[in-house]
């Protein structure tokens, strides 16, 4: 199979769990979740930068949500064979993990979806209170590109929040390929739920979602439990789009619980 090259990096051995991040930004924000592999062994994770995001150059053709899923399950099939695996996706990456489980049917052992878009645009069902607290004297002295994305993505806006936006956020944003996310803005929705024609997955599956997501919500996504007869649910207060850096013990213990129900079910 001829596949689009996909930059990823590998940590660990086992099991390949692929890592899938979101929209205008690259692996390094899921790098955060690296802790909870000293405490569950065994897994190869699959660190992979989106076409035209991070060290990976976007597609040849016009980027959208469909030819991304495409490209990725793509490489899947190249990088993982025929290796039962399991999936992590956030936020958009959330959209192309449903897609991959879908493709892969039984050889995916299960996903994780951490604020993942079910929803774009004014059919997003949103919070009312997204922020929770404001250093007005450090937002002021923001570049204000950096101030209004820091403003969306994170319930607090804090200096401590701030330093965590800055290691794991901010590198992956000034990287992406501002042509491609444009072509994807408009259009960011693959064109059905990719569980509309596939069987209800039988595996073990989390959705991690949190209270002041001022990008996704958390509402939206509990239409995704009726297509994952074992899904685990959690709505995290406390948090925004990305919760496993602004509460990232809490999502630690999840995703951790999350790995044991796949060992079960393997």
């Amino acid at each position: 199979m001829t596949t689009h090259h996909i930059w990823h990096t590998t940590r660990g051995e086992g099991i390949p769990l692929v890592m899938i991040h979101g929209y205008t930004i690259d692996h390094r924000l899921l790098l955060p979740l690296e802790p909870v592999f000293d405490r569950r062994p065994g897994w190869r994770r699959l660190y992979l930068d989106l076409p035209g995001h991070g060290r990976s150059p976007r597609l040849p053709g016009t980027t959208s949500a469909a030819a991304l899923a495409e490209a990725v399950a793509d490489w899947v099939a190249d990088t993982v064979g025929d290796e039962p695996f399991a999936v992590l996706g956030q936020s958009f990456g959330g959209q192309i993990a449903r897609a991959v489980t879908a493709r892969f049917g039984r050889q995916v052992l299960g996903s994780a979806l951490l604020a993942p878009v079910v929803r774009w645009g004014a059919e997003r069902t949103l919070p009312d209170v997204t922020t929770l607290e404001r250093d007005e004297a450090l937002l002021a002295g923001l570049p204000a590109e950096d101030r209004d994305l820091f403003g969306l993505v994170m319930a607090r806006l804090t200096r401590s929040d701030h330093e965590l936006f800055t290691r794991h956020l901010l590198p992956g944003w000034r990287a992406h390929d501002r042509g491609a996310a444009a072509e994807l803005e408009a259009d960011f929705l693959l064109p059905e739920w990719p569980e509309r024609h596939a069987p209800a997955h039988q595996g073990a599956h989390l959705l991690v979602t949190a209270r002041q997501d001022a990008l996704v919500g958390w509402e939206d996504q509990m239409e995704l439990l009726g297509h994952y007869p074992h899904m685990s649910a959690a709505i995290l207060d406390g948090a925004g789009h990305n919760p496993q850096v602004e509460v990232a013990g809490r999502v630690h213990d999840l995703v951790a619980h999350w790995l044991d129900a796949l060992r079960q079910g393997a």
